[in-house]
């Protein structure tokens, strides 16, 4: 082990000199072993400080000069008065550094620093360190002189240098203080990749960034009073050269929080000025800003080529581009002249850089009153939203938010997205990218374009890819729309005429006279079901919070609402709730109460007794209404099948959906699935069709079909749908659509997410099989969950779990606040969720973890151990 640390000057030094003293001691320990016993880690880290700036030093290529950038930036920061305080700090940190120990950059801002305090003799203290925490064998043994056991993996080097230069201002406290840390090491200079593979030491991606979080964490937490600090985090080689793990560094920083630490680093681009410079500059630009990143600066090296000109055309002057003077070729030059050249250069960096940091602070805290005084945010009574408590999102990453947050000082808190972005959201941090990319190539290849008539490669893609999976086996038409009610209003017209053809009553569409003639035609539907918030949509759904007078006055509710059966887990048991009219008498125990899962989705119970009570149940009802005066026709069944969403997280019998398909079939009703909240991995098959084993005529989709990150809905339809439209006349066809029909964006992003989430290679919670994910939710803590005294019910389904409140009065319902307190303390602990009443969920996406499942119950759990009601 390499120790180097220093001596303080002596006490009979001149305190009037401009610069003390400068000494350097060096101690080499020849045993690994005999090195202090390591300080206990920290705390794990869920923020990121907002306290100081922080950014990230990219580079268009490797060898543009980062590492002067960084230096340059230290030497403006800290060889500068302190206006706001009285001390500064600096803290540089590589990461990643090959080619080590001949080719060190931290060791490089350190001496190259440390020379410009000795040039530039500033009126107060300054000190220098610079440590290596980690190396690999071969770059160990480069710097101990010997080798050690243990080939192929990373060493505690420990190396540490310190400088102290003592200044006239040392007794007032006045101090300037350059931290630099390299992270990981290796010896030859290569890629990193490629470096672990010849020499060992892999350092997986999780615990790089965990380190980076508590070396960036010390700034924030210097205890010494008012102090200017100041982080940069040196990337190596170019934006998108490999990490150690292979992942590309662009991906890599970005990805931090994905693994629960909020990572979004405005970044300062080093570009070329070389010849071909302005390509490879703004190719790493763009590949920043795909990303997620801001750039806030380029800097370039003036090579007499003006590169900045074109780069500032192709900016539009968003952002500022900063030229160097030509750095020296020769060898033994030690830059200082080329320091002090370049110092106005980045004076006004490190002004940009501190200009856009103070107005993204003060951009969080106005935030939230502007919101307020401007927004009309759907399913919210703004009366009940105080300021203080909108949260404001920065940024996502995955599956978790990035979310500004004021406690002492003001940081960035990592938080699990709950709520699956209203049951939208599904990627995880990778296939964010992917779609970003795709997605972005469809804007540049299409635009927009009109689908009637026509046809291009993502809506083809996407309406096979549909019918090949969702669809399988009974769909053979795919209507494209733009969102999940428009989807259900496409539906209901479809079944309407089909019934209606089936049926014999079919109007002549080519007679003038029909137009202003009207049939009565209404749905059988379940009550606690939810179809949308557009008029059509809503009168197929039973009266609830969302369709009373308040909302829509011109809702009748044009339909049959059954009461339907719901199953739950109450004390670690499944049960089933009767409505009335079900004859369970007769029925045995067994029927009513469930071990497991498997027991309640099983066709075997297709030949029980209670599927004679529902038949009979079912058939009364339809019997008893269409009898009704004025009643009119049923012509269509809708359904959410197996769980209702909005309508409190209620469990569908999976038998009772079963059986009253087949009624409405002998009937010759035409039957919806509303897959909008249900398809795709939802509830842990791809289509909740294969958990009823039963299939609809019709089948609506939206949401997770596109992974969440762009409207797109479609409506799925058999042959015989299609054919009730056919003829001769176009006042036959289907009158509807919308102006981003199919629009080729969205079609392409539905394309990547549904060969994402069924595909074993990039969801690893896919089963061998291929047809149903893993189990997310840990089944003992479940059970744990529904026996808390606190839970009436519990319902662990694929993606999603939910409990119910016990509740009584206005506790209970859509309009409760009962559960306010226990969402807020969740928040508290980096869970965001959104009520639905007493009615509480997590849902995550078809990639998250058990690992990750398991962490939000349990804190779930913890809470609801403290849970005092509003």
């Amino acid at each position: 082990m390499l120790l180097l640390s220093s001596l303080f000057s002596s006490s009979s030094s001149s305190p009037h000199s401009r610069l003390l003293l400068l000494r350097l001691h060096i101690h080499l320990r020849r045993s690994i072993s005999s090195s202090p016993p390591p300080s206990p880690s920290p705390p794990p880290l869920l923020d990121l400080p907002l306290s100081h700036p922080i950014y990230t030093i990219w580079a268009s290529n490797t060898g543009l000069g980062k590492t002067l950038v960084s230096t340059g930036l230290a030497a403006a920061t800290l060889l500068s008065p302190f206006p706001s305080s009285d001390s500064a700090k600096f803290i540089y940190i590589k990461p990643v550094q090959t080619g080590f120990p001949s080719d060190s950059d931290s060791a490089f801002v350190f001496r190259k620093f440390s020379q410009l305090v000795l040039r530039r003799r500033p009126s107060f203290a300054v000190s220098a360190s610079n440590h290596v925490l980690k190396a690999s064998a071969s770059a160990a043994e480069a710097v101990l002189g010997f080798g050690s056991e243990g080939e192929g993996e990373l060493r505690d080097l420990g190396a540490y240098e310190e400088r102290r230069l003592l200044g006239e201002e040392w007794a007032a406290g006045a101090a300037s203080e350059l931290t630099c840390k390299t992270m990981y090491a290796w010896r030859e200079a290569i890629s990193p990749h490629l470096a672990v593979e010849r020499e060992g030491g892999a350092v997986p991606d999780k615990v790089l960034l965990e380190v980076l979080g508590r070396c960036l964490r010390i700034g924030s937490e210097d205890g010494r009073g008012r102090m200017d600090v100041w982080s940069v985090v040196e990337t190596a080689g170019g934006v998108a050269s490999p990490g150690p793990s292979g992942t590309l560094q662009c991906d890599l920083y970005r990805s931090f929080l994905h693994i629960s630490r909020p990572f979004r680093l405005p970044a300062i681009l080093v570009g070329d000025g070389r010849l071909g410079g302005i390509s490879g500059t703004i190719s790493a630009y763009e590949s920043l800003k795909l990303r997620g990143y801001d750039v806030v600066a380029i800097v370039i090296e003036d090579h007499g080529l003006v590169n900045e000109v074109p780069l500032l055309s192709y900016l539009g002057n968003r952002v500022p581009v900063l030229v160097l003077p030509p750095v020296p070729q020769d060898p033994s030059d030690n830059l200082m002249e080329w320091f002090d050249k370049s110092q106005a250069v980045f004076s006004s960096l490190k002004e940009i850089m501190l200009s856009v940091y103070s107005e993204r602070i003060q951009r969080f805290h106005d935030m939230p009153k502007r919101a307020g005084d401007i927004f009309w945010w759907p399913f919210t009574q703004h009366k009940l939203v105080p300021e203080e408590t909108v949260t404001v999102i920065d940024s996502r990453c995955g599956e978790n938010f990035s979310v500004h947050k004021v406690q002492n000082n003001d940081f960035i808190a990592q938080q699990f997205d709950a709520c699956a972005s209203w049951w939208t959201q599904g990627p995880d941090a990778t296939l964010q990218i992917e779609l970003a990319r795709d997605v972005g190539y469809a804007a540049a290849r299409f635009g927009h374009v009109m689908f009637p008539e026509n046809v291009y490669e993502p809506a083809l893609e996407c309406a096979e890819l549909l019918l090949e999976g969702v669809g399988k086996g009974w769909a053979s038409r795919t209507f494209f729309s733009d969102n999940g009610s428009t989807a259900i209003e496409v539906a209901l017209k479809m079944a309407f005429r089909k019934f209606s053809l089936d049926h014999g009553i079919i109007l002549d569409s080519t007679d003038p006279n029909t137009i202003g003639k009207f049939i009565e035609v209404k749905v059988i539907a379940l009550k606690g079901s939810y179809h949308g918030d557009t008029l059509g949509a809503m009168e197929a759904q039973a009266p609830s919070s969302y369709t009373g007078f308040l909302q829509q006055p011109w809702y009748t509710g044009k339909g049959l609402f059954l009461d339907p059966p719901t199953i739950f887990m109450c004390d670690g048991i499944w049960k089933l709730s009767l409505p009335e009219g079900v004859q369970s008498e007769k029925l045995k125990q067994e029927e009513l109460t469930f071990q497991s899962r498997g027991e309640f989705f099983s066709k075997s119970r297709d030949g029980s007794s209670l599927a004679g009570s529902y038949s009979s149940f079912i058939s009364q009802q339809l019997s008893a209404y269409s009898g009704l005066r004025g009643f009119g026709h049923i012509g269509a069944l809708i359904i959410e099948p197996v769980v209702h969403g909005s309508g409190g997280m209620h469990m569908i019998d999976p038998l009772f959906q079963r059986v009253l398909v087949n009624e409405c079939r002998s009937r010759k009703i035409p039957v919806i699935f509303d897959e909008v909240f249900t398809g795709f991995w939802r509830l842990g098959a791809e289509s909740a069709s294969e958990l009823l084993c039963c299939q609809p005529d019709i089948a609506c989709f939206a949401k997770l079909m596109t992974g969440g990150i762009i409207p797109l809905a479609a409506t799925l339809a058999t042959d015989a749908v299609f054919n009730a439209f056919a003829g001769d006349s176009k006042l036959k066809a289907l009158l509807h659509g919308h102006s981003y029909t199919a629009h080729a964006m969205g079609c392409t992003a539905a394309v990547k997410s549904i060969k994402w989430f069924k595909d074993p290679q990039t969801n690893s919670n896919i089963t061998s099989e291929g047809r149903l994910l893993r189990e997310l939710w840990d089944a003992e803590l479940v059970h744990q969950i529904s026996s808390h005294p606190a839970v009436q019910r519990v319902v662990a389904l694929g993606t999603l779990f939910a409990l119910e409140l016990q509740a009584e009065g206005s506790n209970v319902g859509y309009g409760s606040l009962y559960a306010r307190s226990l969402l807020l303390k969740l928040r508290e602990d980096g869970v965001y969720l959104r009520p639905l009443g007493n009615v509480i969920y997590l849902m995550c996406g078809p990639c998250t973890s058990p690992e990750t499942c398991s962490q939000l119950l349990i804190k779930l759990y913890r809470r609801l151990e403290e849970f005092k009601p509003s």
